[in-house]
């Protein structure tokens, strides 16, 4: 069975890896993230062209980086897919073209699709490695079985942003996950873990349960290399007590029009005024007609104070967020961090 490090050479133990963030983790970040010596992840949308133009910043990061450089016959960061809302055909060519290290897919409209994706991914970057994101146990093994993946990401339900909407934290879902998949055959699947982890002792806890790589999302809002608008970011670092100022809910994907995701699928989001409004009774359409005249405004829908109507995804780990930093600094430091604790609990 080969490991992580193999399938990532350029990488230093423990591997950290950026969630791909669609409109939020771009080149700057992924490319910052994979010269520290983790896993940097792109994450696309449905256009196909700012896309490229991402990923066009990656390469010129690496040029002047010698073991970065072409000699591998792919490029090392990772392109995120959201297959429910993207077509295969479009997406397709661009991993043809630019062949990164891994393709991460997340939410599809049925586990079967994945299976599809991750054929196609192959056929035209066999050197990919294929990613695929999930949230319960059996959801794990049906995968494993149709997909054959390389890499499983397990999220935990304390994650920002998207997950499924009914779901275990990580540390109980990826112990169970890496015993079911090994009873039934699958060991040689790597497991990342992801979800609620923000600093060293969540890091080191998850490599404790077995993952081989952690992966950060609301940890990378406070990078300076991220897209983000500033009320964003200063919403997220203000943030405290991370289960009390955040939450699950659909109404989220909804202040848009129709939510587009799948059923199984909800995000987690700090408790913005629009989704206090629906928690008092306010009616659907005037909680998304307040947001249209919000997000139409200089800051986007975006208030400090848990005054905003805008989304502001996060995960329960937002209260320890504490900085704006270098994505390097935080890469380093959290490395540092990990080594230091496991090396002190190994002495116990």
């Amino acid at each position: 069975m080969s490991t992580l490090k193999e399938q990532l050479p350029w990488t230093s133990s423990p591997i950290i890896v950026n969630a791909p963030m669609a409109g939020f983790a771009g080149g700057k970040l992924a490319s910052a993230v994979t010269l520290a010596g983790g896993l940097g992840f792109v994450g696309g949308l449905s256009d196909m062209k700012a896309l490229r133009k991402e990923l066009q910043i990656v390469s010129e990061a690496f040029t002047s980086s010698p073991t970065l450089s072409t000699s591998r016959t792919t490029v090392p960061v990772g392109l995120g897919v959201l297959p429910f809302i993207q077509n295969l055909e479009d997406v397709v060519p661009v991993i043809g073209d630019f062949k990164p290290a891994a393709v991460w897919l997340f939410a599809t409209k049925s586990l079967d699709d994945y299976a599809v994706w991750a054929s196609a991914v192959r056929k035209v970057s066999p050197e990919t490695n294929i990613w695929i994101q999930v949230g319960s146990v059996s959801a794990a093994l049906y995968i494993a079985r149709t997909a054959r993946p390389d890499v499983l990401v397990l999220q935990g339900a304390d994650a920002g942003g998207h997950g499924f909407e009914k779901g275990a934290g990580i540390i109980s879902l990826l112990p169970e996950a890496s015993d079911t998949l090994a009873t039934d055959g699958y060991s040689h699947i790597l497991l990342v873990a992801a979800g609620g982890i923000v600093e060293g002792r969540g890091a080191a806890a998850a490599l404790a349960l077995g993952a081989q790589g952690v992966v950060m999302g609301t940890g990378f809002l406070a990078a300076q290399e991220i897209n983000i608008h500033p009320n964003y970011q200063a919403s997220i670092l203000e943030a405290q007590d991370g289960g009390q100022v955040t939450t699950r809910s659909k109404v989220f994907d909804e202040l848009n029009g129709p939510n587009l995701w799948p059923k199984e699928y909800d995000g987690r989001s700090l408790i913005v005024q629009s989704h206090k409004d629906h928690v008092e009774g306010l009616g659907l359409e005037e909680i998304q007609r307040l947001h249209k005249e919000a997000v139409g405004e200089d800051d986007k829908g975006y208030k400090t104070g848990l005054q905003g109507r805008a989304a502001i995804w996060a995960g329960t780990g937002v209260g320890l967020v504490k900085k704006v930093e270098s994505a390097k600094d935080i890469v380093e430091d959290l490395r540092r961090d990990v080594k230091e604790i496991l090396g002190r609990v190994a002495r116990i």
